[in-house]
């Protein structure tokens, strides 16, 4: 096994265990305690997922194609309201990391030496998944 085949599988590894942290925490509230945010300079988890929901259909659909900043993302959106119900606020989260997954399992090797564009600018695939990771990480620990 290659290294780039070695880093595909670490790095899914990597998303799959903070998918399962981010679940673990939001299993043991309910609907109104997603909500709760703890100060002013805070957002609640049902933002915090609303935020990942919007940035990883962003981010992962079409990743090698298109910029990963889509011309129909609202992020400013993404930071208001919530979801009615638990179990939209988890349909949202599973598409999210769905789009994810799905485009991380389709890379190939070859697929590392390219280049992408996110907000325009560009990033060399691996520098494109690191920067999801770091993001990802950073909202699952919120």
């Amino acid at each position: 096994m290659g290294i780039e085949t070695n880093y595909l599988r670490c790095t899914l590894k990597t998303f799959q265990s903070m998918k399962k942290l981010g679940e673990r925490a939001m299993d043991q509230l309910n609907q109104e305690e997603l909500h709760i945010s703890p100060n002013e300079e805070s957002n609640s988890i049902a933002i915090i997922v609303k935020h990942m929901w919007g940035n990883m259909l962003s981010r992962w659909t079409d990743f090698l194609t298109t910029d990963g900043e889509k011309i129909n993302r609202n992020r400013d959106e993404e930071f208001s309201g919530g979801f009615p119900s638990k179990v939209s606020l988890y349909q949202a989260w599973n598409q999210g990391w769905d789009a994810l997954f799905i485009t991380l399992n389709s890379l190939e090797e070859k697929d590392l030496e390219k280049t992408i564009y996110i907000r325009g600018e560009a990033h060399s695939v691996i520098e494109a998944i690191e920067r999801q990771v770091s993001h990802y990480s950073y909202h699952i620990g919120q």
